[in-house]
């Protein structure tokens, strides 16, 4: 399998979508040995959790930390990498994606979204207050970016994390 994954394969989606749990299971799946977790990266350069790093830093920091990390992991070894719900906010982010990796959109529904995070620990700072609402909101603003990115779209509701990285390997072949 590992000629399937001969450039990195992005997986982008909403918070909940499932990126950072498929990601490791695809990767060995696909023998690439490595995830890079782009939230686990940056939580571990600056020493906080994300929500720590919003609230304390801001957004515009936490996004700033997350394009460099991005395009890190792109000039790095091949690998699946889990990207953040935001990286697609990023225009310069965006072109990476698009030119130097297989961009898997892990969609999922609203709906779908607020039952996996409805026992979120509050890790995620823009999904806080109403989460359906949050939800929408960003479903709304980043939907057309993740379509802009993707070469293969993966509908994951109902899926467990290994269904979906059976269809993504299916997709990827």
């Amino acid at each position: 399998m590992t000629d399937i994954a001969d450039q990195h394969i992005c997986l982008v989606g909403l918070s909940g979508s499932g990126k950072s749990t498929v990601g490791p299971i695809l990767a060995g799946r696909l023998r690439l040995g490595a995830c890079v977790d782009l939230d686990m990266v940056i939580e571990q350069r600056l020493g906080s959790s994300v929500s720590e790093i919003f609230a304390e830093k801001g957004e515009v920091a936490f996004r700033q930390c997350e394009s460099e990390a991005l395009q890190e992991a792109l000039a790095g070894p091949v690998a699946v990498i889990a990207t953040g719900g935001g990286v697609v906010l990023d225009q310069t982010n965006r072109i990476s994606l698009s030119r130097q990796a297989t961009v898997v959109w892990l969609r999922c529904s609203v709906s779908d979204l607020a039952d996996r995070l409805t026992d979120a620990d509050g890790s995620r700072p823009l999904l806080a207050g109403d989460l359906e609402f949050a939800l929408h909101r960003l479903a709304e603003e980043r939907n057309a970016l993740y379509s802009s990115v993707s070469d293969f779209v993966i509908d994951v509701d109902g899926l467990d994390p290994q269904a979906v990285s059976e269809e993504v390997i299916q997709a990827l072949s």
